[in-house]
């Protein structure tokens, strides 16, 4: 089926670093997939927020990895390099890359490819593996959640958040989250939480030790960062868990850790972007098995802000900086 490929496809490239206008569509040549490699025909791909810190260049792709943006997308098998033997071409799939999600077609290495999850359609599918990923290393194997326990998500109408409240209520947790107003508010509850704190109108530290009865919460998923992480720190329950995966108001910190030592607390952080193919896999793995049964169960579902087409990239980026949005933001390429 490769023989049948065009020559070239339309792609979201960088010209320097900026606002959202710097993102152009490009005719570039359609790749090819190499050893343990497919290609997909892409027909949906996710905006996330480390696109927006590549186009504004603190977030530069991995050494061999192409400068196109976009880490996740759904789309067809269409060609598979040597050794790549799960999937046929025209299989449906989804997939967490470390770049190239931006266009017409994308090479991904087959480990990091998923059947789409059970009831979600192709033009949804390409905003579930970045963010149910992150999730899931950073929840569940990082921060160890478990059912019973308490958890508190800042930014729940984001795509991280949205999932992260879905997947630790399915668990068995109890879920707060912080949002910036009452529209975002009546969403997360309805995703799960049973508590949405208005962080601009009340302080998240005495909301959670007021819903736990003065104890704080187990497990906290920060992307926040700044002032935060002293306030996560007294929101903590003894032997509380603290996960770092973004610096969104700056990862210069002045704080007293006295309650780190006094709490026995564990902070701990990640990223996803550099990690190896094998570690991806193993997290595809882990969610193939443990969490896609919970979509074919209906107990789990992929909430859409609003979809763009492709070449409209620089509008997806504009509208998530406003972070207006409930849920992910997609491009579309229409084929």
């Amino acid at each position: 089926m490769a023989g049948e490929l065009p020559a070239e496809m339309i792609a979201i490239r960088c010209h320097g670093h900026g606002p959202p206008e710097v993102l152009q569509p490009v005719r570039v040549p359609v790749p090819r997939p190499g050893p343990g490699e497919l290609l997909i025909e892409v027909a949906s791909a996710g905006v996330n927020r480390p696109d927006i810190l590549q186009r504004q260049g603190g977030y530069p792709p991995p050494p061999g990895v192409t400068d196109v943006p976009g880490l996740e997308i759904a789309g067809r098998v269409v060609a598979r390099g040597p050794g790549a033997s799960r999937f046929r071409e025209g299989d449906l799939v989804c997939a967490l890359v470390a770049g190239g999600g931006y266009a017409q077609y994308c090479v991904v290495p087959e480990q990091q490819a998923l059947p789409l999850p059970p009831g979600v359609p192709v033009e949804v599918a390409g905003g579930v593996p970045e963010t149910f990923f992150t999730v899931w290393t950073n929840v569940f194997e990082r921060g160890r959640l478990a059912a019973g326990e308490t958890f508190l998500v800042h930014g729940g109408s984001s795509g991280i958040g949205v999932t992260a409240i879905q997947l630790a209520k399915a668990f068995g947790a109890t879920v707060f989250t912080t949002v910036g107003n009452a529209e975002k508010a009546v969403a997360c509850r309805r995703l799960g939480a049973e508590l949405a704190i208005l962080y601009r109108e009340e302080d998240f530290v005495a909301a959670v030790k007021k819903a736990t009865g003065g104890r704080g919460v187990d497990l906290i998923l920060d992307m926040v960062g700044g002032d935060y992480v002293a306030r996560n720190m007294e929101a903590a329950a003894i032997e509380g868990r603290i996960v770092q995966i973004a610096w969104l108001k700056g990862s210069t910190i002045s704080a007293d850790f006295t309650r780190l030592m006094i709490k026995r607390l564990t902070w701990t952080g990640s990223t996803l972007r550099p990690r190896t193919v094998e570690q991806k896999g193993a997290i595809a793995r882990a969610l193939e098995a443990r969490v896609w049964p919970l979509f074919a169960q209906g107990r789990l579902q992929v909430p859409v802000h609003r979809t763009f087409p492709l070449e409209r990239a620089a509008e997806a980026h504009a509208l998530m900086e406003t972070s207006t949005h409930i849920g992910k933001i997609l491009l579309l390429t229409g084929r």
